[in-house]
């Protein structure tokens, strides 16, 4: 269901529960908001997010898209990944699906970085999604 097919007031309502009720899994992809504590509750452990980086480390509010990138790219690291992880109350800190991960070269700029681990959600984000599926 398009969340924006809901008011303000209804998304905060029963009624977008009651919309969701024959759903089994919500599927995010690079989701920035803050799930609401009362869609965890409905849903434990069925929605799922991807995060481009290897979590724990960059994760948290305001760890998304070029941020993450241009970190990864600031902290010298040897690698960087995705990881595809349940929601939770917090930022990121859901329990971990499944990550992979790519080689970084002391060369490579944010933009290659990001480049690296497009490949990588595109390669396995809808492979794990139907494997929880079936």
């Amino acid at each position: 269901v398009p969340s924006s097919s809901f008011t303000k007031k209804e998304f905060k309502d029963d009624v977008f529960l009651d919309r969701l009720k024959e759903v089994d899994y919500i599927i995010l992809a690079g989701f920035l908001w803050l799930i609401p504590k009362y869609l965890i509750k409905a849903f434990p452990n069925k929605i799922i997010n991807i995060h481009p980086a290897l979590l724990p480390k960059y994760g948290g509010k305001g760890m998304y898209g070029s941020n993450v990138h241009k970190a990864v790219v600031a902290n010298n690291e040897e690698e960087s990944g995705i990881t595809i992880h349940y929601v939770n109350k917090h930022y990121d800190e859901g329990n971990i699906i499944f990550q992979a991960s790519t080689q970084l070269f002391p060369s490579d700029s944010f933009e290659d970085v990001a480049a690296k681990i497009h490949v990588l959600e595109q390669k396995h984000f809808p492979l794990v999604i139907e494997q929880l599926l079936n």
